[in-house]
């Protein structure tokens, strides 16, 4: 989920050790990049119910390192079929309601805010109040056409999202969200933003393939470890896309799915230090008997990285969903 401002809040990005530092594959991974340091729990939001302790699964310092690389993968494509739906809603006099769900620290609304004309109030739904704040405070201030934005932030839960709780919405937002979820959350989510009329831009979600600029023979065997890892239990990893299609298609929406890859060379280092170091510690976690191997090219992989010489594209996919308006026009 995403990102930005945190150094202006005095937020800082943690120190990224070199392959003579790595001790093992999934040390000093920020949380989100990849697997936590409490065995058997994925490095992902926590979406249903948690403990009053349960720590926030992603850091900021992890959500600032990708808004960059966030913000120029995702499709503008399909923008403009948004702009247009929205432009030609009936009865909307009031200006745009967005919920953001899952916001992190902001980053959707501001790459997206800033693209749609039009006065905007968006509300932003995360479990953890530390995002929130970061998010209402780094929040933009103005569209396309200088109409004002505003915000307000809620805790809650995407698996209990109902009609009810978008009731006056025009569209429903979220990066790196459906990859966590499950068939039924996903349903649920395509249901509630249907059931109010309520477009979709899901953007960011994992595709399940790697690739690198200099193949190693290693690389398919981390991609299969790492794409098992993220269906564990009920979650849909790579998967997520296609059941979110097929559930917004089933309930009227019209959708367009566009590829938003990753594309990370010497000047994303430090992301990409990262996000190796916690893609092939979430390998290790499904596939331990790896380890001798994982730690040889992990440590060849990271020290390519630190030279400059490493890129690498990472695919997702950005899915937009036009529901049907609840008036009935299309």
């Amino acid at each position: 989920m995403r990102e930005t401002t945190m150094t202006q809040h005095g937020g800082k990005i943690a120190a990224q050790p070199g392959p003579r530092d790595a001790a093992g594959p999934a040390d000093s991974v920020i949380a989100g990049a990849g697997p936590t340091a409490r065995p058997g729990e994925r490095a992902t939001v926590r979406l249903r119910e948690a403990g009053p302790d349960e720590q926030a699964r992603y850091a900021p310092e992890w959500l600032e390192l990708r808004e960059g690389a966030d913000a120029g993968a995702r499709s503008n494509d399909l923008l403009d079929p948004l702009r247009i739906r929205l432009a030609n809603l009936p009865g909307r006099t009031d200006g745009l309601v967005v919920h953001d769900l899952g916001c992190g620290t902001g980053s959707m609304g501001r790459w997206l805010a800033p693209r749609l004309d039009g006065a905007q109030h968006w509300i932003l739904h995360d479990r953890d109040p530390y995002l929130l704040h970061f998010a209402a405070v780094a929040s933009p201030r103005s569209a396309a056409d200088g109409s004002r934005v505003t915000v307000e932030t809620r805790r809650g839960d995407v698996a209990r999202l109902t009609p009810d709780a978008l009731a006056g919405a025009q569209l429903v937002t979220a990066s790196a969200l459906l990859d966590v979820l499950t068939r039924e959350e996903i349903g649920t989510l395509a249901a509630a933003a249907t059931g109010a009329g309520c477009s979709a831009l899901l953007t960011l979600s994992v595709a399940g393939r790697v690739e690198f600029a200099a193949s190693d023979p290693m690389d398919e065997e981390i991609t299969e470890a790492f794409n098992a890892h993220q269906r564990r239990g009920d979650l849909l990893g790579p998967d997520a896309v296609t059941v979110a299609c097929e559930a917004f298609s089933d309930r009227g929406a019209t959708v367009r799915l566009n590829p938003s890859p990753w594309r990370l060379g010497p000047a994303e280092s430090a992301l990409t230090a990262q996000w190796l170091r916690g893609w092939v510690g979430a390998a290790l976690e499904e596939r331990p008997e790896l380890e001798a191997r994982a730690d040889r090219y992990l440590r060849e992989r990271l020290a390519a990285c630190a030279a400059g010489e490493l890129r690498v594209t990472v695919h997702h996919s950005d899915l937009l969903a036009l529901a049907r308006p609840t008036g009935g026009a299309s």
